[in-house]
Formats: C-alpha cells, sequence, structure tokens
C-alpha cells in the first residue's frame, strides 16, 4: 500500500474521531421539536470529502457512527444512527461530487447547496417513511403520539405535514446551512496543511 493511501486512511480515522467528539457538544432546539438536536460533527465529513474524495467521507461518517456506538451505545434502537447516516451521506456526497468537477469557491458554494438542498429532500422522505415508523414500531408507539409530544413545544405542529413544514426542513435547514457557511470559510485554511499530511 502507498504512503499516501496510508495517510489518507489515517487522515479519515482522525476526521472521523474528531466528528465523534464534536458530537459530544449537541444541543437541542426544542421548537423544532424535542427530537432536534444539533452538533457540528458534519463539518470533519464534508471538509474531509472535499480533500479525500466521497469514499474518504464516508469512511469518516462510519468511523464516527462506529465510535458513537462503541463508547456511547444507541438510545433510539439503532434509528437515530441510521438517520444520522443516510442524512450524512445524504448532504456530504452531491457535495463533494460537484466540487470534485467544479475546483472553485463558486463550484464549493453550489456543491454545499446542492448537498443541503438533497438531505432536506432526503430527511423528509426518512423522517416519514423510514426512521419514525420504525421508531414506533420499536417503542409501542403512534403517530399521534408523536406529533403530541412535538406539539408540546411546538404549537405549530399539529400533524405530519405541519410536523414537515415546522420541525423537519427548518430544523435540517438550519444545520445544514450553518455547517456550509462555516465549511465554506474555513475549508482553504484547514485543506492545506491536510494535503501536505497526506503527500
Amino acid at each position: 500500500m502507498k504512503k499516501s493511501s496510508v495517510r489518507m486512511i489515517a487522515m479519515a480515522a482522525i476526521m472521523g474521531a474528531v466528528a465523534f467528539v464534536l458530537q459530544y457538544f449537541s444541543f437541542g432546539i426544542p421548537f423544532f421539536s424535542p427530537f432536534a438536536n444539533f452538533d457540528f460533527s458534519a463539518l470533519p465529513e464534508i471538509i474531509g470529502g472535499f480533500i479525500l474524495g466521497p469514499i474518504g467521507a464516508i469512511e469518516i461518517i462510519l468511523i464516527k457512527l462506529g465510535l458513537i456506538l462503541a463508547f456511547k451505545g444507541t438510545s433510539s434502537m439503532f434509528t437515530g444512527e441510521v438517520q444520522n447516516f443516510l442524512l450524512s451521506v445524504a448532504y456530504v456526497l452531491p457535495a463533494i461530487l460537484y466540487y470534485r468537477k467544479n475546483r472553485s469557491k463558486k463550484g464549493a458554494a453550489i456543491g454545499l447547496l446542492i448537498g443541503t438542498l438533497t438531505s432536506i429532500v432526503v430527511a423528509i422522505f426518512t423522517n416519514l417513511y423510514l426512521i419514525y415508523p420504525a421508531y414506533i414500531r420499536l417503542y409501542g408507539m403512534s403517530w399521534d403520539g408523536i406529533i403530541k409530544i412535538c406539539n408540546a413545544v411546538n404549537p405549530f405542529i399539529h400533524d405530519k405535514t405541519t410536523f414537515v413544514l415546522w420541525s423537519v426542513i427548518p430544523f435540517n435547514t438550519v444545520s445544514r446551512v450553518v455547517t456550509s457557511i462555516i465549511t465554506f470559510f474555513l475549508y482553504k485554511r484547514i485543506s492545506q496543511p491536510i494535503k501536505r499530511f497526506i503527500q
């Protein structure tokens, strides 16, 4: 194995570990819903992905989730971890693939926008048709129960449609836009030393 390949794997491991640590600094945004928690773990995923490529990004995500399960376990019967993986991939892969064909500030901005929009769309479908249905079945709950819990902190939520409009869309928009803005301004500074290490 080439030295550069070994260093790329090592960097993916480091970035995954950083993403794992950043998960500990999550904080709730209760107005969106009591289930909405924001953290900055997507920063190493997207920045690392821009440098290491799509496979490197997936490695970072998997390492992060592996560390979470190893050190924290799961509090959602793995539904939260599955959702984390799906939304992370939906965000970083479109952004990375676009940026790799358009390596400029404009290309990075457009890639981040595409990743943000893709992640929001995927979040809508996974929340409605995959993650929450699985969570409801595993915990013996119902959609009415989920809506009631959300309504207690956000009175605008009273059915699935308003749950999407007032929780899923705004929360994912805010979290991805914040991550994208930070990435856009930090990427060049962070990428140079990382690239030197890999080379």
